[in-house]
């Protein structure tokens, strides 16, 4: 008998290969087998065969067959298993279209501009020699992700589209997506960044450039963003110090100058001044020490103080990490200190982001989120009102900062006025980490984020179980198979969990070796992880809302009332699927409204290409973001804001919507002040305002520009001027950095009067 080999070449049948790949699967499992059951296994299989030549394959089907016939069904699964992993594995190395060759040739071979795939994450240069780099990597991680982490089940709803596992180049590695960092931890010890120990900061300056040094440093160990939750809490300390020295450094200046030792007590005075731990004392002793004096040391820290938050723009726009190929994705929430140190900070950091880059150019990072809160900075007749008013100056500049509403329902139950831990904080676009089914004596931000997460395409339920395949919307079935789904993706997430939580500390020297992760301070090098990444969220997200309902009903929820009860009920559905897995579990399962800069595009196009062309659904080259409204159609910014508010109730994993504004908000701050508060008023959790925002790249002018610059009165001639967007919650910038979906996306986008 011949056996006809994959590659067309014939040799001697030879049984004893069949035992030795039916021994390897029994071994896999631990389960025991005897020469005896694998000679009568070979001999089966042998006296099935027919003809005097047979194929590799069709070996192998017999093999499976005769397994399932002796009830080896646990044995059979391994087998399947290891038989995909070798076919996966010689596609690899084809040179097909499909092959891992062909991936590998199309990343090197030409430009971003002609492959959208090397625009999927708009924050990589994929024209840089690292940004390559990364991408080759990456190409090669998800393949062997793919064939060798994740079970036959999975990795076919991935490949198809009924799922998204995001940051699949990252599993092998075990990373986690993002962090809240506590900054006050580790600048009161002091950290190692792997390279030499960091001491404790001594002024506001150093606080700020240690604050991006742990920010690069810990994305190195995660795959996602880093957030600072307290930023002006953490650096009000930072401002005490240098207040300290600074009023110290000008009386010795003084004792020199007036050469009368008498003048000032000098001795009496530092002590007084080295004994305050907080600014407000600084205050109530403000009449005892010399008013001039005084002035001028608030003087010189709040300059100090706004160069040291240009400094820290300035470094998280031009840091590299991963390997060089990146900027930190980087997120900071401020806006509620009422102390003088802190509010020094929050007016800084705004002026220095409304100054811009070196040239003017708005920054990327950080994202800066101000937390909203009445009795704090909403009222006229809040402490940081006017910090609310520079915010909103600023954001209509600079497209930043963001808003979060600390009084949102979900937002503020765990809100506790004497522990500023427990404020809410956003990372990114929108992740959201607050409650801990864990932990539910300390439930609060910092030191915590998201572990991993994965989206349901909710579009291709609706297609399938709606009025496009059928006479009318079959809610049961849709509701039977999204709970199927997501009890899918629930077994993903755990199996990714117990992979992330078998590494260890070594794998991850600043994150849980410098204890940023919570309660990591306690591991030992052998410990498992589970018992510190319990307190992160395992999440499952969902795109389009909007094309789901147009395929059930025929309307999305924009155009009917009846659709937006059937969204809600879709949505609150799932959240009350994620509750009951984390009741069970003692795990934090929630849900998020998924951002969508690559996976929109991703998944409409499969969907096109099985169920075609459909109106309003796989028409566009995108998916709609989450739960918001289409951004093509035709709606106010009020009753937007409305029909997407209730949504932020159910999505605990985080969430933001947008609004849409035409014209100069530079000018118009009041208007753009009325849109965030209506966010507010209507429950919303965090919002944004997109608006046109462009810059003469040679006088640096910010703002609209028609044909001619305002600045300099030039028009283009050769030099274009950036027509500068927000793309995601996370990036603004030129449309060229970004995938065909996120740009066909932009231009659809309706803006609201």
């Amino acid at each position: 008998m011949k056996v006809l080999k994959r590659d067309g070449t014939r040799r001697d049948f030879n049984i004893d290969k069949i035992g030795t790949a039916v021994s390897k699967a029994f071994h896999a499992i631990k389960k025991p087998v005897t020469n005896m059951e694998i000679d009568k296994i070979q001999t089966i299989v042998q006296n099935k065969i027919q003809n005097d030549e047979v194929s590799i394959e069709e070996i192998q089907d017999l093999v499976e067959d005769t397994l399932l016939d002796l009830d080896y069904e646990d044995v059979f699964k391994e087998y399947v298993t290891y038989r995909r992993k070798r076919t996966l594995s010689r596609e690899f190395l084809s040179n097909n279209q499909h092959g891992f060759l062909k991936k590998l040739e199309n990343i090197g071979i030409d430009t971003t501009k002609n492959h959208d795939f090397k625009r999927e994450n708009a924050n990589v240069d994929g024209n840089t020699a690292m940004g390559v780099m990364l991408q080759y990597g990456s190409t090669l991680s998800k393949e062997f992700t793919t064939a060798y982490l994740l079970d036959n089940k999975t990795s076919k709803a991935h490949a198809d589209g009924d799922i998204h596992i995001h940051d699949l180049d990252f599993y092998p590695m075990g990373t986690t997506t993002c962090l809240q960092i506590d900054l006050e931890k580790l600048f009161n010890q002091g950290f190692n960044t792997g390279h030499g120990h960091l001491r404790e900061p001594q002024h506001i300056t150093s606080y700020a450039a240690l604050a991006a040094i742990a920010i690069q440093s810990n994305q190195n160990d995660q795959h996602g963003g880093q957030s600072v939750p307290l930023f002006d809490y953490y650096m009000a300390k930072g401002v005490l110090k240098s207040f300290k020295k600074h009023y110290k450094n000008i009386i010795a200046d003084y004792q020199r100058l007036v050469k009368d030792p008498q003048t000032i007590d000098f001795e009496a005075i530092s002590k007084t001044i080295d004994n305050l731990s907080e600014f407000k004392q600084i205050e109530i002793f403000k009449n005892d020490l010399d008013s001039e004096i005084y002035n001028l040391t608030f003087e010189k820290t709040d300059q100090e103080t706004y160069k040291a938050m240009v400094g820290f723009i300035h470094n998280l726009n031009t840091m590299h990490s991963r390997a060089g190929a990146q900027v930190p994705f980087s997120s900071i929430n401020f806006g509620t200190d009422q102390s003088e140190a802190g509010r020094m900070v929050t007016k800084n950091y705004l002026l220095a982001l409304e100054s811009g880059l070196g040239n003017h150019e708005t920054p990327i990072f950080p994202i800066a989120i101000f937390k909203v809160k009445e009795g704090v900075n909403y009222n006229p007749t809040d402490k940081n009102y006017d910090l609310f008013e520079l915010a909103c100056q600023v954001s209509a500049k600079r497209m930043f900062p963001n808003f979060s509403f600390i009084d949102a329902p979900f937002n503020y139950e765990l809100y506790d006025a004497k522990n500023p831990k427990t404020e809410v904080a956003y990372m990114g676009c929108r992740t959201r980490v607050l409650a801990d089914v864990t932990d539910p004596n300390q439930q609060e931000v910092v030191s915590r984020g998201n572990l991993s997460f994965t989206t349901v395409n909710l579009v291709r339920l609706g297609i399938k179980h709606g009025i496009i395949s059928n006479d009318e919307f079959n809610e049961e079935a849709f509701f039977t198979e999204l709970k199927d789904q997501m009890d899918h993706v629930k077994e993903q997430l755990l199996k990714r969990f117990e992979y992330q939580t078998n590494k260890n500390i070594s794998n991850f020297p600043f994150l849980l070796g410098e204890g940023n992760w919570k309660n990591s301070d306690k591991l030992t090098i052998n410990d498992n992880l589970k018992d510190v990444y319990k307190h992160g969220s395992l999440s499952i997200g969902f795109i389009g809302l909007a094309e789901t309902l147009k395929a059930l009903i025929g309307v999305h929820h924009g155009e009917s009332e009846e659709a937006q009860a059937l969204g809600i009920k879709i949505i609150e559905f799932m959240r009350s699927v994620t509750d009951q897995y984390a009741e069970e579990l003692t795990l934090n399962f929630t849900l998020l409204a998924t951002p969508a800069e690559g996976l929109s595009g991703r998944f409409v196009k499969i969907d096109r290409d099985r169920f075609g062309v459909i109106d309003g659904i796989t028409d566009k080259d995108y998916y709609t973001n989450s739960f918001h409204v289409p951004v093509y159609y035709e709606i106010s910014a009020q009753d937007k804001i409305a029909k997407e508010a209730i949504y932020h109730s159910f999505t605990n994993a985080g969430h933001i919507s947008y609004i849409e504004l035409e014209g100069d908000l530079i000018t118009n701050q009041k208007a753009f002040m009325n849109v965030i508060k209506m966010m507010k008023e209507a429950g919303m959790g965090y919002g944004a305002i997109n608006h046109p925002l462009d810059r003469d790249p040679v006088c640096g002018f910010s703002g609209i520009i028609k044909e001619v610059c305002p600045g300099c009165n030039r028009r283009e001639n050769g030099v274009p001027f950036e027509r500068i967007r927000r793309i995601t919650g996370y990036l603004v910038g030129t449309l060229d950095r970004f995938n065909n979906a996120k740009q066909a996306e932009e231009s659809d986008r309706v803006k609201h009067k």
